[in-house]
């Protein structure tokens, strides 16, 4: 199983996709590139998250990761052949994305989790989707036919709002399984199916 990595400008889509936008919007969208992820954008994927651990409930990590942690659990996924992404406004790093096994039997293989992290101050923007949206399409050419989601809180309204405008489908809630910020979180569980999901074999 291969997941093709791509480099894809924004800008290149159909217009028509942007019509509805604010001009700011498709101003930001016209400099926005997604990309696979390089190791010389680790120190600014790592800042990325460890706002999410330090301020957010998105993840359930009390102690943000370092530079080294992150490369390591990068090299897991690129030598699964699944791809980590980033997208990048007029060069600047505003968030990444990636995939890894659900679980890490081998039975997994064909259905992974999804983990996306955007820069604070590129909220509310359509980044996300567009990140998510291309890990997606990566991910079904890869041969995957399952994307799930595991969202710390069950307030976190922007990544239940984004994998929702993405398709994912609601599956439960796992109530009061983490304690972050002196109150206990849910976790909200969402799927996708890929391709031909379970309609035919996958090999």
């Amino acid at each position: 199983m291969h997941a093709a990595f791509e480099t894809r400008a924004v800008a290149t889509r159909p217009a028509t996709r942007c019509k509805a936008l604010h001009y700011s919007a498709m101003n930001t969208i016209a400099r926005t590139l997604i990309r696979p992820s390089t190791e010389a954008d680790l120190p600014a994927m790592q800042a990325i998250y460890a706002h999410h651990v330090l301020h957010g409930t998105g993840t359930f990590e009390t102690e943000p990761p370092t530079v080294a942690d992150l490369a390591a659990r990068r090299a897991d996924v690129l030598a699964k052949k699944l791809p980590w992404l980033v997208i990048e406004v007029g060069g600047v790093i505003q968030g990444y994305a990636y995939a890894n096994w659900f679980k890490p039997r081998a039975a997994y293989r064909f259905s992974v989790e999804d983990s996306i992290y955007m820069a604070h101050e590129s909220a509310g923007k359509g980044l996300g989707k567009l990140l998510l949206t291309e890990l997606l399409a990566q991910l079904e050419r890869g041969g995957i036919r399952k994307a799930m989601a595991v969202i710390g809180d069950s307030a976190n309204a922007g990544s239940i709002g984004v994998h929702k405008a993405c398709g994912f489908e609601h599956v439960g809630i796992m109530k009061s399984c983490g304690w972050k910020f002196g109150a206990w979180r849910d976790i909200v569980l969402m799927e996708k199916a890929l391709g031909a999901g379970d309609s035919t074999s996958p090999e």
